[in-house]
């Protein structure tokens, strides 16, 4: 008989935690002084969102908290990353915060603290203030500038009990799929608006940095959670490896270019001048940008495979982000993306561990001595309950299984990784999809938003209270 393989074992201080986002999850959206976001339009606007569902509810998180706190510490989570809605806190994007708003996230870091529960702030994730957007959104610098005055904001009120801080969320999302192929917030499809987008929120970035450090004690860590793409060639021919280095420019250079160098990726510029002149990068943005990061949040679901585009595929674009007429990679038109083989989830994205593995090895060695951390990794399946009212989730239990391993593989060979947020905490509203897809270790009957764990959420709470990744279970 073959020998039992040895328990895959995290080292003691690793961070075990789950992710949500405010839109997603907290509702109450015209309560306490908050005003629309950017979000709130789209998904109030007909036929942008599946079956024109939208977050006005969510699974109202803001009237539950405490208990759900009284979940995550029922799961034995040691971290909670959530985000912190803009127009809740400074409803018009600009000016004081309004004490209603910032009291709900204090009142939230309290009860976790209360129960040993690690927060983690992420300040934007997609939802700026509709105002914001009204004068012209983060094509525009003055967007730049006013994340920054409510980046202090925040850092004020809280920085003083929350140590972990990420300024952005995605940003790659926010650019490109909200400038550029419109199938977010706000929706609009302009390639060079995108990649305006894309360098003003690079600048958020770094002046929110900057803001927060002027307030918060030195011992709070300042961080940033890129969707990093791992992007494979479909063959190993000089056509395709261009292709994927274009892709690699426009999905991860355009960020991490600036952020971690100081720099755009030269070919980058090249690549899209019949796009953009890129003149409204001013003298000293870069310098701004490349703020001191204390970690880095890495956020992986699925790899990118494409090709240099000939007659057959030319316009084909299966990249997971989502049907528009407009693509969300400007200058790119000349590649092709592929769907990837293997078992897939329902979003129709692949399950590749090893890409998880390669991305934390890439940034590894991009960024020596920066630690990381995976803020976001988990899967969308169709859960249901049995008749007992019991959620199995066998297929998310291999997934986490198998992108946990290759998290504690890439730990074996000499990256820093400290923790892992598992997306999602519970099943919400997952943008356009609406409500059709459940990322959630805890299942939300969206009828009555009773909360119930998957067996995946009992399954990682083993985890997270031994430090070792349990079996798989058998399948039935």
């Amino acid at each position: 008989m073959p020998e039992p393989a040895s328990p895959v074992t995290f080292p003691p201080a690793f961070l075990w935690g789950a992710a949500t986002s405010a839109y997603q999850i907290e509702g109450a959206v015209r309560e306490d002084g908050r005003t629309p976001s950017i979000w709130d339009t789209f998904s109030h606007t007909p036929g942008k969102t599946a079956g024109g569902e939208t977050g006005d509810i969510a699974v109202d998180h803001y009237h539950r908290f405490r208990d759900d706190v009284a979940l995550m510490a029922e799961l034995g989570l040691s971290a909670y990353r959530f985000s912190i809605s803009w127009s809740r806190v400074q409803p018009t994007g600009r000016g004081p915060a309004v004490q209603r708003g910032l009291d709900f996230y204090r009142n939230l870091v309290d009860e976790l603290l209360a129960h040993d529960i690690k927060p983690a702030i992420t300040l934007y994730h997609w939802d700026l203030p509709q105002e914001l957007e009204d004068a012209g959104g983060w094509p525009e610098r003055d967007t730049a500038l006013r994340f920054a005055d409510y980046a202090q904001i925040v850092g004020e009120a809280l920085g003083d009990r929350v140590e972990h801080w990420i300024t952005l969320n995605e940003p790659w999302c926010s650019a490109f799929l909200g400038y550029g192929s419109g199938v977010h917030a706000p929706g609009r499809t302009d390639a060079a608006a995108s990649l305006k987008a894309a360098h003003h929120l690079n600048l958020a970035h770094g002046l929110g940095a900057k803001a927060l450090r002027s307030v918060m004690p030195t011992r709070n860590s300042v961080a940033v959670s890129l969707n990093s793409s791992v992007v494979r060639p479909l063959s190993q021919s000089p056509a395709d490896l261009a292709a994927a280095q274009r892709i690699d420019n426009l999905a991860n250079g355009v960020f991490h270019g600036p952020m971690l160098h100081g720099a755009y990726p030269e070919s980058l510029l090249q690549e899209t001048s019949s796009v953009t002149d890129w003149s409204y990068v001013r003298d000293g943005d870069l310098a701004l940008i490349k703020q001191p990061l204390d970690a880095l949040g890495l956020n992986y679901y699925t790899p990118t495979l494409v090709s240099a585009a000939d007659e057959s595929t030319a316009g084909h674009r299966a990249d997971g982000h989502g049907a528009s007429a407009y693509t969300p990679w400007p200058g790119a038109d000349d590649v092709t993306f592929h769907q990837t083989p293997g078992e897939r989830t329902e979003m129709g994205w692949t399950i590749d561990p090893t890409g998880l593995y390669d991305l934390i090895t890439r940034y590894t060695r991009e960024a020596p001595g920066l630690p990381l951390y995976i803020t976001e990794n988990g899967a969308a399946y169709d859960d249901k309950p049995d008749p007992e009212g019991r959620v199995h989730d066998p297929e998310r239990i291999a997934y986490l299984h198998g992108h946990l391993s290759a998290v504690r593989r890439a730990i074996a060979d000499g990256a820093d990784v400290r923790g892992y947020y598992l997306w999602s905490l519970m099943d919400n509203f997952e943008w356009a999809y609406g409500y059709s897809k459940r990322f959630g270790a805890v299942y939300v009957d969206y009828a009555t938003l009773a909360r119930t764990p998957k067996s995946s959420a009992h399954w990682y709470s083993q985890a997270a209270r031994t430090g070792t990744l349990p079996p798989v279970p058998a399948a039935e």
